[in-house]
């Protein structure tokens, strides 16, 4: 096969391998090409409309084509495309940015990390807790803590951290010593006639029955999303948060708060802890850090782990981590107007606000018959296609309900993301009371066309 070609979506069969894509479905039916973007859209190479539902990644909070971001990246380049941050250099973007991080975050969190992706920063911090240990005298307190659905990455770390199948299978994943929890998802993981105050119970003594069989000298830390997302949009149960920080208190396990998503705004708080009333030791962060203009992630921690790290430093002569472009120049300096933009424009309060109207709007799907439950926080929704309504029986994975919806979606003008055969929406924190109108009534008319389908198929009685 010829690279040269002159359809680029030909090119890119013959030449690439895509993330979280089928290999050979995608050789078969080929990418849909997307050529600009603007606002909460973005257009295909034909020239197709589409409202981006899911930010891109979860990420894009700023929207598309903002060029604040565009000239910011270009006045860096300009001044200092690249440098790094080894062996005592600096440079004023990622000092600036490090700082803003540490004024707006909780004010335990005093110190940060720069690398490039969510999935190294987890990974870092398994790195970071490991070496504080072995400094502190506690060789044996190395094991993690995390729950089934959590998505924390896909490197080697925190793919182990991963709590989803599809992250473990045949990668020889957990690599790491993990221990994953009970998903804390009330409509599906609830038990018959139990509350939701009960199934939090639950949820705790299942915690700290496991950290006891462990041994909590062995266990150095707890990992999760405050609301967990790409797992299915799963908000937690009422005193689920506190009550696993009180847990963490109680049994010296350092907290951490995965808030690759939640973080900055999206939950119509600043971040995802701060809206669930619990204080991490470590925050991790990235997507809405730059709006994805440019790859980065911050992981904010706690002096006392900075001492820790920092005197062993001293001691054995380095913390020998770090990546090439931890902290690069153009991405801190995106990353800092990015959250002066946030600011400036009240992007939080958008969230908060439109938030509430999508999913008020959203709310009259759960009547549905081909929905079982209409979920999430801020600008995050879940809807949940099941089989049976009454018994919330899932569809049989093999028929690709959420699939088929995901399809639909891009025919009618809109982009969500399906896990399973929930569909997820998470549009950029600039949307407004139109835009949001336009992707409910879209949704509404994608579950209405699924449900047409589901029935001509047979896959309901």
């Amino acid at each position: 096969m010829s690279i040269l070609s002159n359809s680029l979506a030909q090119a890119d069969i013959e030449t690439a391998l895509h993330p979280y894509t089928d290999a050979r479905a995608h050789a078969e039916h080929g990418p849909l090409v997307i050529t600009r973007g603007e606002g909460v859209h973005v257009f295909d190479e034909a020239g197709k409309q589409y409202i981006e539902g899911l930010a891109g990644l979860w990420s894009v909070g700023v929207g598309f084509n903002e060029q604040r971001l565009v000239e910011a990246a270009h006045r860096q380049m300009q001044a200092l495309p690249y440098y790094h941050s080894f062996a005592h250099k600096a440079h004023e973007p990622s000092i600036r940015l490090a700082e803003k991080l540490v004024e707006m975050s909780p004010e335990n969190l005093t110190r940060v990390f720069f690398t490039n992706s969510g999935s190294e920063a987890n990974d870092t911090v398994v790195k970071m807790l490991w070496y504080m240990n072995n400094a502190l005298g506690r060789p044996e307190k190395k094991k993690f803590l995390a729950r089934a659905k959590g998505y924390h990455g896909i490197t080697v770390a925190s793919g182990s951290l991963t709590g989803l199948p599809a992250n473990h299978r045949d990668f020889d994943l957990p690599a790491i010593p993990v221990s994953h929890l009970s998903c804390p998802h009330f409509y599906r993981f609830g038990a018959e006639g139990e509350s939701e105050a009960g199934f939090t119970a639950r949820l705790l003594a299942e915690a700290e029955e496991r950290i006891l069989a462990e041994g909590p000298e062995t266990i150095a830390g707890f990992i999760g999303e405050p609301l967990m997302a790409a797992g299915g949009v799963m908000p937690p149960p009422e005193g689920y948060w506190p009550g696993i920080e009180a847990l963490c208190r109680k049994y010296d396990i350092v907290l951490i708060a995965d808030e690759v998503i939640n973080g900055f705004g999206r939950l119509g708080s600043s971040f995802g802890a701060v809206h669930y009333g619990f204080t991490p030791d470590i925050m991790v962060t990235s997507k809405q850090l730059t709006s994805s203009y440019m790859p980065l992630a911050a992981i904010l921690f706690s002096e006392a782990i900075f001492d820790a790290i920092a005197d062993n430093s001293h001691k054995i002569g380095t913390f020998g981590h770090g990546f090439t472009a931890s902290g690069h120049p153009v991405a801190t300096a995106v990353g800092l107007e990015n959250l002066k933009i946030i600011e400036e424009r009240d992007l939080i309060g958008n969230a908060a606000r439109m938030g509430a109207l999508m999913h008020r709007q959203l709310a009259p799907l759960a009547d549905h018959p081909l929905v079982g439950e209409v979920r999430g926080t801020g600008l995050i929704a879940g809807i949940e296609l099941v089989a049976d309504k009454p018994a919330r029986t899932p569809f049989d994975p093999a028929r690709k309900v959420g699939i088929k919806a995901f399809e639909i979606g891009h025919e009618e003008g809109l982009i969500c993301r399906n896990t399973g055969d929930t569909l997820a929406l998470c549009p950029p924190m600039i949307v407004t009371e139109d835009d949001v109108e336009r992707i409910t009534a879209r949704m509404t008319r994608i579950v209405e066309r699924t449900w047409d389908w589901v029935r001509a198929e047979r896959l309901v009685g």
